[in-house]
């Protein structure tokens, strides 16, 4: 079995009520990326998404920032849409931004940004995805 970075509590509290702004790292108007799709969802579940891409596209009718640190209000959860090798400076910005949670989607690994991002006391799961474990640990699966 697979190394479980984030067990079903942990995904079940960042899918939560309490997490309303979703940072999405790596979203852009590429219909045919798994962001754009999971984004579109979690939007449909009510949280507010953040576009975050080097083209600051507008996507799903939210303004896009080219970085974390350019998004002018808080971001409760960061989610990473972004090459393993990549993805650590992104779980460090979102840390020095003061997400509540970083999230890093299926594929997306690297043990030693969960460990530092931990360690600071920022909640993390890794190599899963919300739209997948939505049916099973979101808010309306647990009411």
């Amino acid at each position: 079995m697979a190394q479980q970075w984030g067990d079903d509590e942990t995904v079940a509290q960042v899918l939560g009520e309490q997490t309303r702004t979703w940072a999405v790292v790596g979203l852009s108007n590429d219909t045919s990326r798994a962001a754009w799709g999971v984004a579109k969802f979690l939007q449909q579940q009510g949280k507010r998404i953040v576009p975050v891409h080097p083209r600051a596209e507008t996507v799903h009718g939210e303004q896009g920032y080219r970085t974390l640190a350019e998004i002018p209000f808080e971001v409760d959860v960061v989610d990473v849409f972004v090459r393993s090798s990549a993805a650590g400076a992104v779980a460090d910005d979102a840390v020095r931004i003061g997400a509540k949670a970083v999230w890093f989607q299926l594929g997306v690994v690297d043990e030693a940004a969960y460990d530092r991002t931990r360690a600071v006391g920022v909640t993390m799961v890794m190599d899963r995805c919300p739209k997948i474990d939505w049916p099973t640990l979101g808010p309306s699966s647990l009411a």
